[in-house]
């Protein structure tokens, strides 16, 4: 499936990419946080930006509806990363606090909001995007 990279009039291009809904796209999303990172020279933000994007692509598996999801990597700004995942379900997600140690499900979000400076989500019509900002140096 084609990478979309989306100009803008200022700033830094967005990239973003149609999946399958399968966790085998976890891989293919990560190559995506790795490419848009280096091109904007944030090498030292990849490692904690995949895994961020492998917990939102994974929820997305468990929790999202149709055959596809959409994955993005952008810059709002100068000084944020931001790492979405859009599906077609309208169901919020929600951070679950208790786990025990032997369920290897529901710590997704956890994680996310520990290595995320904010997350959240943006409702649409036909779905919502799951995100997570991680702070960055601006454009040299």
């Amino acid at each position: 499936m084609p990478v979309t990279t989306t100009p803008r009039p200022t700033g830094h291009p967005g990239y973003s990419e149609t999946l399958p809904r399968e966790r085998e796209s976890a891989a293919i999303a990560r190559r995506l946080v790795r490419t848009a990172l280096a091109t904007w020279g944030l090498e030292d933000q990849i490692d904690t930006a995949t895994v961020v994007m492998t917990e939102l692509v994974s929820n997305a598996v468990d929790h999202g509806r149709f055959a596809s999801i959409r994955v993005i990597v952008s810059r709002p700004t100068d000084t944020r990363l931001r790492l979405g995942v859009v599906d077609r379900s309208k169901v919020l997600p929600m951070m679950q606090t208790h786990s025990s140690p032997d369920e290897i499900h529901g710590r997704g979000l956890l994680i996310v909001d520990n290595l995320t400076d904010r997350w959240g989500t943006d409702l649409y019509r036909w779905g919502k995007q799951v995100w997570g900002e991680l702070k960055c140096e601006p454009a040299q």
